[in-house]
């Protein structure tokens, strides 16, 4: 789906083709230059945590564990491979469970090779709306979108 090379692209500034899933949690940490607050005039500087629990869904008391307390989540979505979409329905709704009052942001990944496909779009809406959120296109291989999605969690959590 895409989530490590989501956090890879967001933190070093990398792609890698290769596909290794990750088994455990890979932590990493970025902390952006100062900026202006979009709503105010004072300057913030965002500091992220990142707990990269891919391909650990299938342990769900430990995934409860890592989700309970967190601020905010990137659920992501592969747009070439619609049946991970409804995928996000089950994920967002177990760390709501633990985390009720965290900010969702629900990303479609690999936009740089999805043909435009109505029925796929349709499909993330519904997803989106049953949480509230809202959703961005991105590509962790170009890079598009990746900043910009975790910025907009960090003004979601502010």
């Amino acid at each position: 789906m895409g989530k490590t090379s989501l956090v890879k692209q967001f933190v070093h500034n990398r792609f890698d083709d290769k596909y290794l899933t990750t088994i455990g949690v890979k932590i990493s940490q970025k902390t952006l230059p100062p900026v202006q607050h979009p709503t105010s005039s004072r300057v913030v500087q965002y500091t992220f945590l990142i707990w990269d629990i891919a391909g650990m869904e299938k342990f769900d008391t430990i995934v409860m564990n890592y989700y309970r307390g967190a601020s905010g989540a990137l659920a992501v979505a592969d747009l070439t491979r619609q049946e991970t979409i409804p995928q996000l329905q089950n994920i967002c709704d177990k760390f709501r469970l633990v985390s009720p009052d965290a900010r969702i942001l629900i990303l479609g990944n690999k936009q740089d090779i999805f043909q435009q496909n109505h029925e796929t779009i349709t499909l993330l809406k519904k997803i989106v709306s049953n949480f509230s959120a809202e959703y961005l296109l991105t590509s962790a291989k170009t890079g598009e979108g990746v900043e910009e999605a975790f910025l907009e969690l960090a003004r979601k959590i502010r």
